[in-house]
């Protein structure tokens, strides 16, 4: 998957959840895990991290999708343990976050999946091969023809090769009443 180019933080569009958390940096320090307070925003698809809410440009940014949102109570042991949760996908970084209190932290697990689920819903499954193929909300019992390329109905007539760029195939004889 490609990153998502850096945008300013008012430039993000549909922005779902912004505000503080602290986020546990990725290099651990010999004394423990160091976190760093960032301006988090959620759009639709990225989540973005700045420096502070007046950052042009974000500290990083990745794609939401295929990862899962979840409390984690374990990631501090003092007073504010209950305000944790982490985004996970397997194979990927994961990341750790301190929301101000336990109902943040629930509010942005809650947009999270939320968003999650609204993602998978949309997404319609394409063969790598296939990706020009769209879906297509038009009612299918509309089309006069159903079957592949380069077949005929009629097997009695010849078979005609179709040029890639022909969308229907003009079929000789009367043509089906619709339904």
């Amino acid at each position: 998957l490609e990153e998502t180019p850096p945008r300013p933080v008012h430039d993000t569009g549909n922005i779902l959840k912004q505000g503080y958390l602290e986020k546990r940096s990725r290099d651990h320090s010999f004394f423990g895990s160091e976190w760093q307070k960032r301006w988090c925003v959620l759009n639709k698809k990225t989540f973005y991290y700045y420096a502070n809410e007046k950052s042009k440009q974000p500290k990083g940014n990745f794609s939401i999708e295929n990862y899962d949102a979840r409390l984690a109570f374990h990631l501090r042991k003092d007073s504010r343990r209950k305000c944790c949760f982490e985004l996970i996908c397997p194979g990927k970084r994961t990341y750790e976050f301190t929301a101000p209190s336990p109902a943040e932290a629930e509010d942005w697990v809650d947009q999270i999946q939320f968003l999650l689920k609204d993602l998978n819903s949309l997404t319609i499954p394409l063969d790598e091969e296939d990706e020009e193929e769209l879906y297509n909300d038009v009612d299918s019992s509309d089309s006069v023809n159903t079957t592949p390329h380069n077949t005929t109905l009629n097997q009695d007539e010849p078979n005609v090769e179709m040029e890639e760029d022909d969308i229907y195939e003009v079929l000789p004889g009367k043509q089906p009443e619709p339904e």
